[in-house]
């Protein structure tokens, strides 16, 4: 029998390579929140082909050759890599596999739920040691009893020295929001309370250097709207004055050229009985 070199074998591809760890998310929050993400980085970064944003698809970060399904993944329920191509083909990534990308994420999103999994300890770890650089818990339940107690709705860890160090916020929201800046990416991250697909409630936002938070599709078409009624209300409020213009120069044209016409028929008055009209 004939050994193949380990440097050798074929690496297994995300073809080969379960495409979901099967869990369920046991929250619409878990979906929601990093779609939302994603929807307003396709309008931010609209001409950037350059980024990818994975929601609940496996980060595949060790290849296990011998049994390929057995390879080693994690499941954020978002995360953020750059410098890849924005798009593999027509049916997009079935996952994201570390050795065909050859770059890391370089943020992970994680939404807790009901159901604890490990995102302040387990999870924390799991990332620091995969060198994942920025490191962000969204927690609607925050202020809670229990381990929840001591932790902020959005709190975002950066690896320094290969630890983790929960960053301090760059600026402070009305009603409680806040807004962490992330250089090496571009953007902040921050939540506020808005409403989004009809659903008022704390959401989270990307935001620019000077903490201007990014609109969301929604907010854009109404702002296009505004913009609209504002532009036709004052292309009718030009035309009413210039039509008001026009008949207060009609109206003084008229008076104009009656006083020229009384003092024609003056003129003639005064001819017709011997004045000259020029001699006055």
């Amino acid at each position: 029998m004939v050994t193949i070199p380990f440097e050798n074998r074929q690496l297994p591809t995300a073809e080969d390579l379960p495409s979901s760890d099967e869990t369920p998310v046991d929250n619409e929050l878990q979906n929601d929140i990093p779609n939302m993400l994603l929807n307003l980085l396709r309008s931010i970064w609209s001409d950037r082909q350059d980024w990818f944003w994975g929601v609940d698809m496996c980060y595949y970060y060790e290849a296990n050759i011998e049994e390929p399904k057995k390879s080693k993944s994690i499941v954020p329920d978002g995360f953020l890599a750059i410098s890849v191509p924005r798009l593999k083909d027509e049916g997009g990534r079935l996952s994201y596999v570390l050795w065909q990308e050859q770059v890391k994420p370089i943020m992970v999103l994680e939404v807790i739920s009901k159901e604890y999994n490990g995102e302040y300890d387990q999870k924390l770890t799991q990332y620091q040691d995969l060198g994942i650089l920025y490191y962000v818990v969204y927690n609607s339940l925050s202020g809670r009893r229990g381990r929840y107690k001591r932790h902020e709705s959005l709190e975002v860890y950066k690896l320094i020295d290969e630890k983790y160090e929960l960053l301090p916020s760059v600026a402070l929201l009305s009603e409680s929001g806040k807004v962490v800046w992330m250089p090496e990416i571009g953007l902040g991250i921050g939540c506020e309370r808005r409403v989004w697909g009809n659903w008022e409630r704390e959401w989270l936002y990307w935001y620019d250097r000077d903490n201007v938070r990014y609109p969301s599709a929604e907010e854009r078409a109404e702002r296009e709207r505004i913009i609209a009624r504002q532009e036709r209300m004052i292309a009718s409020q030009e035309r009413i004055a210039k039509q008001e213009a026009e008949a207060i120069a009609s109206q003084q044209g008229l008076i104009a050229q009656q006083e020229r016409e009384q003092k024609e028929k003056l003129a003639n008055y005064l001819r017709s009985i011997g004045i000259n009209p020029d001699e006055i």
